[in-house]
């Protein structure tokens, strides 16, 4: 038995050093990977690829298909519109691509990729928005869907136990913000764990973003944005809010109108001027369209009347919601979801180690579309019995 698990140690090994042999200078090695909590175990993957699975079977990440990416509940009358889990996956094929090319550690990207978006609310950025207004509002710092990702995979997770990631996919996934716009983005190569946490808190004082300590976390950041810009516009178009005719010609000339020419022209330009290089970059020409590309999604689709218009509506429910699991805690009302569904399933360190409103957030940010709007709706509408009104229990 011994003698077989030698080989197998050695066919491991082996297997690394091949890839490793092939890497750029710049990519992050495999040996380079450390924990908070150090493991060793003979295994037939490497550190990053171990990461990249406990994501895939976490709880977690089998809820992206039931969050928006864009559309409010659009799953439900067009199963071809985005979602969370197609725009991960997505994130994850453009990075790789990038990836591959540059030479670069495929499963670090892998991992970060998929695990990005872990903490996003239902409702896309309009439910951060609002779940944002609620910790605000109970003044335990501002919402932000990177840094409640990274909360999921330490402290959520597994009975709130975490997941026990790498600190180089945790620092990809804390810093992956899509939003912001990278003409060059270098990577932080000097980041720490202490970096990582000094993050947190000064994001959830204001709107700050970090920069990745990898290349490969640089590369996942800038596929973000490539990944879903060409796919709203895409989504768009399918539901009738705008027609390809209104994109402005000042971005499509240079990038495409549709979403196969534009993602084959932002990595064509991130190949071309990251090959080699310590850095991840856009060409200045394909940068300055890909913002007017962006500008023009945000007035034409994310702030479009068709999509807000349930705004309003979802922002009081949120509000409602929130306050009604403060207070079936204060009441110890156990038979309230966030503990059937929740708090039952969390260790004493969990519960112990956070106050009421943080422990709310945490509850919603790990809903479906479906599941809160089923809340909501058995809240304000209970189930009729022949003896008292009661919230129905559903499966999550």
């Amino acid at each position: 038995m011994k003698e077989k698990e030698k080989y197998l140690e050695e066919i491991f090994y082996e297997t690394i050093q091949n890839e490793e042999q092939h890497f750029s200078p710049f990519a992050t090695k495999n040996s380079s990977a450390y924990r908070t909590n150090p493991e060793y175990k003979k295994r037939l993957r490497g550190p990053f690829a171990i990461d990249r699975d406990r994501i895939l079977y976490s709880g977690a990440y089998r809820r992206y298909q039931g969050k928006t990416q864009v559309v409010y509940f659009s799953n439900l009358f067009d199963e071809e519109m985005s979602n969370r889990s197609l725009h991960t996956t997505y994130v994850s094929q453009v990075a790789r691509s990038i990836g591959k090319i540059l030479r670069l550690n495929i499963e670090l990207i892998e991992a970060i990729a998929l695990g990005h978006d872990l903490g996003h609310p239902p409702f896309g950025h309009d439910g951060e928005e609002m779940l944002n207004e609620c910790c605000l509002k109970h003044n335990i710092g501002k919402f932000h869907h990177n840094v409640e990702s990274l909360h999921i995979i330490d402290h959520i997770s597994n009975g709130g136990k975490g997941l026990n990631l790498t600190f180089q996919v945790r620092d990809g996934i804390i810093s992956h913000d899509g939003e912001v716009h990278d003409e060059k983005l270098y990577p932080n190569r000097k980041k720490t764990e202490q970096d990582i946490q000094k993050s947190i808190i000064d994001m959830k004082e204001g709107d700050t973003t970090t920069i990745p300590a990898t290349l490969e976390g640089c590369v996942v950041r800038i596929s973000d944005t490539i990944a879903y810009i060409g796919q709203d516009i895409e989504d768009a178009i399918r539901l009738g809010f705008l027609t390809r005719d209104e994109l402005p010609k000042d971005a499509t000339q240079k990038l495409g109108s549709t979403n196969n020419e534009i993602v084959s022209t932002l990595i064509t330009s991130v190949v071309l001027n990251s090959y080699d290089n310590d850095y991840a970059a856009f060409d200045k020409e394909t940068s300055d369209a890909l913002y007017r590309l962006k500008k023009f999604n945000y007035q034409k689709i994310y702030t479009h009347s068709k999509i807000k218009e349930a705004k309003q509506i979802i922002r009081r429910g949120m509000h409602i919601l929130f306050e009604k699991y403060l207070t079936d805690l204060v009441e110890k009302r156990k038979d309230s979801k966030i503990f059937l569904q929740f708090l039952n399933h969390k260790n004493k360190e969990y519960c112990s180690t956070y106050n009421d409103p943080e422990k709310v957030r945490d509850f919603i940010a790990t809903m479906t579309d479906r599941y809160f709007n089923q809340e909501l709706k058995d809240y304000l509408i209970p189930e009729r019995t022949e003896d008292h009104y009661k919230i129905k229990i559903l499966d999550r």
